[in-house]
């Protein structure tokens, strides 16, 4: 991510609302403490998004699930008021729905125990997908999160050197993520839908 080039958003921190007013039907942005980020959707950063989403949903198909891939939604934290992530892909418990006091107005969430499973594409600014999203997913309590960085952008102390494509799932324990890694042919354990069969470069490189 990269934050928007628009000068007067780098001085003025927005609030939600504003934010609302101004991005709330433009998926390419999101809101974090008050700055606005550009989710740069690539081709390939689509393409990697797209084979997950395709994934997860015939996953859910299978076990049966009253789970569903949100589309075009919002995650605002209910702790933080500047704040309005756009996960790449969220899966959705319909059953907690009704909790959720903005979802029969507004695509938007508030509540972590809606959300069963969320994944994050990395583009070039990988900071927040591998600190702060890592924190907040965390503390909304989502069980498991994919960082898929499919062009090795992430920092060293993230994913080694030489730095490489990698994925990796994070699984909440006790409150914190525990994070496996993944690379090439090796398979992907998910504790959310452990009838997947793919490796790391299956999903890195979107099936191709």
């Amino acid at each position: 991510m990269t934050i928007a080039t628009d000068r007067s958003l780098q001085q003025t921190p927005l609030s939600f609302d504003e934010f609302l007013a101004r991005y709330g039907g433009d998926n390419r942005y999101e809101l974090i403490d008050g700055e606005v980020f550009d989710l740069e959707p690539t081709g390939p950063h689509e393409e990697v998004a797209a084979f997950i989403t395709a994934k997860v949903c015939v996953a859910i198909d299978r076990m049966g699930l009253s789970w569903f891939v949100l589309q075009r939604g919002i995650l605002r934290p209910s702790n933080a008021g500047m704040t309005a992530f756009r996960p790449d892909v969220a899966v959705v418990d319909r059953n907690e729905l009704v909790k959720e006091p903005l979802w029969s107005a507004q695509s938007i969430l508030m509540l972590g125990s809606s959300i069963k499973f969320v994944a994050e594409v990395v583009s070039s600014n990988w900071q927040n997908d591998y600190a702060r999203k890592v924190e907040d997913y965390a503390a909304l309590g989502i069980p498991e999160y994919w960082i898929a960085d499919y062009a090795g952008n992430g920092g060293t102390r993230h994913i080694g050197k030489p730095k490489q494509p990698t994925l990796s799932i994070c699984t909440l324990v006790n409150g914190e993520y525990e994070i496996q890694q993944v690379r090439g042919s090796q398979t992907i354990v998910s504790p959310s839908f452990p009838g997947l069969q793919l490796t790391a470069e299956q999903v890195l490189s979107a099936g191709a």
